[in-house]
């Protein structure tokens, strides 16, 4: 085995660590650890935002032809973005128990199902195409803010729904429409977060609220390009 594809294994269980971390954050739910579970998720996301880069540096692809990285990619995505979030907020009570509570945590997951496995959910222009199932952040905001369940059932609701809505939203890592003040709004974003898991079980929700700006930002920013691409 070469030196290269020694390093292109490295790069794939990195990827792949992103699932014991899901793991671990499950385990934390099952014991009513919030906090500790969105710490794992939060280290599962740095993962998904630097692993593409190591594997275009290490060029994975022509190192190793016969493995897909990018399904393994959507994999550890499906279960840190949208398994482990919904189960997160079902245990959490943000959700009502019984009937309606399922029903409502369904829909995140199968709409997300469908959008990870369209042909175009990742535009060749660096869009992802329809909402890219940020539930842990959903799901982040919902806990933090203190949100009333009517609130949060309408949230996974109109999500949900926006999956199929074909509106791009911006591929950040990739995508250089204000890349330099997205990299900056979301550093100072990253240093919210990281306070607030620190205050965890009691996190700010001053705090949480100042934070938004950044959510706000990134939306505000792909609805701007999209209706200038369309």
């Amino acid at each position: 085995m070469t030196g290269l594809q020694i390093a292109a294994w490295g790069v794939h269980f990195y990827t792949a660590f992103g699932a014991v971390l899901g793991f671990l954050a499950l385990d934390a739910t099952a014991n009513s650890h919030y906090g500790l579970a969105f710490i794992w998720l939060t280290v599962a996301t740095f993962i998904d935002c630097t692993d593409g880069t190591l594997a275009r540096r290490v060029g994975v692809k022509q190192v190793l032809p016969n493995f897909d990285g990018a399904r393994l990619d959507d994999i550890v995505d499906y279960l840190n973005y949208v398994l482990v979030p919904v189960v997160l907020a079902y245990h959490a009570e943000l959700l009502p128990h019984g009937t309606t509570g399922l029903i409502v945590a369904a829909l995140p997951l199968l709409a997300s199902a469908y959008g990870f496995c369209q042909l175009d959910a990742k535009t060749e222009d660096n869009f992802f195409q329809g909402f890219p199932s940020y539930w842990n952040v959903v799901i982040f905001y919902c806990y933090t803010l203190g949100t009333p369940r009517w609130f949060n059932i309408a949230a996974l609701i109109v999500f949900s729904i926006l999956v199929f809505v074909p509106i791009g939203y911006v591929y950040a890592s990739k995508n250089r429409s204000a890349q330099r003040t997205t990299y900056v709004l979301g550093g100072l974003w990253g240093v919210c977060m990281v306070v607030l898991l620190a205050q965890f079980p009691a996190p700010s929700r001053t705090l949480a609220w100042v934070s938004l700006f950044f959510p706000i930002y990134y939306m505000a920013l792909s609805l701007h390009l999209h209706f200038r691409r369309t």
